[in-house]
């Protein structure tokens, strides 16, 4: 049986935010959604990220999680380049323990929104992208409300 197209890209500022968000990958493969991931940070690669980020409606991708530590510009970046929503996830830092990523996240400029989770919210990502597919699927709308009752009878 052949792999479904991704409709969620997933794109990482570093390869060792690949541990805190297994959660999310995990959440979408019991989804069913199939995904993307891409590796590339907004300040190292901005020419990979925003070739990425141009090209993900015409690869199919619906709904973008973006998960960055410390300046945390990825998922604004990302947002900057395509219309469909993005989803940040502040990963959490040595530093400020993820409160620098969470600002830099929910700090946009007007006129380009991302949506943010908790840090390290990798899970609620998976979960929202979900809730944003069903705005225009029942099936997938359905998904979710199933979650929720499973969830209310543990």
């Amino acid at each position: 049986m052949a792999e479904e197209k991704p409709i969620v890209g997933v794109i990482l500022g570093s390869k060792s935010d690949l541990p805190n968000m297994q959660p999310c990958f995990d959440m979408l493969k019991e989804l069913n959604i199939p995904y993307e991931l891409e590796l590339a940070s907004a300040h190292r690669k901005p020419l990979v990220v925003q070739k990425w980020a141009t090209t993900a409606v015409d690869r199919g991708i619906r709904v973008i999680i973006a998960a960055a530590g410390k300046a945390a510009h990825l998922g604004g970046v990302v947002a900057s380049y395509t219309p469909d929503p993005v989803i940040c996830v502040p990963m959490k830092t040595s530093d400020l323990g993820g409160m620098d990523s969470l600002l830099s996240m929910v700090q946009m400029p007007s006129g380009v929104p991302v949506a943010c989770v908790a840090i390290n919210g990798a899970k609620n990502a998976a979960l929202l992208a979900l809730q944003i597919l069903g705005t225009g699927d029942d099936a997938r709308r359905k998904q979710m409300a199933d979650y929720k009752a499973k969830m209310a009878e543990e």
